[in-house]
């Protein structure tokens, strides 16, 4: 038991710090959904499309307009986009090469979806 012990903790020790300096890496996209005239949208939705797995993680908007992502893996392109009632917007591509840590976008919501 004590030889198993001696082999598996430092083992558990190095995935955690892996784990931990991955999550350092990780990446956050936030930014306000607006209408045609830039006026905050309440209860829009946000899609956020994982190129990779094509796993989608939707938000819905708070009093402001306002919408948020983190721990987004920055080894991996992103597709984004708000809708809000019949309306859209375009879609934005969050790049595994864009570099920063943090991207903010305006997302406007001034097209009809399509069927």
């Amino acid at each position: 038991m004590k030889r198993a012990t001696a082999v598996y903790l430092p083992l558990v020790f190095l995935l955690t710090v892996t784990l931990a300096a991955a999550q350092g890496d990780m990446k956050t996209v936030r930014g306000t959904v607006v209408d045609k005239d830039e006026a905050p949208l309440a209860s829009a939705i946000v899609h956020l499309k994982n190129a990779r797995t094509l796993s989608v993680r939707t938000y819905i908007t708070d009093a402001n307009g306002a919408f948020r992502f983190s721990g987004l893996d920055p080894n991996v392109d992103y597709d984004l986009h708000a809708e809000h009632g019949n309306m859209t917007s375009n879609n934005r591509t969050i790049s595994s090469f864009d570099s920063r840590k943090e991207i903010v976008v305006s997302l406007k919501v001034d097209r009809a979806k399509k069927n």
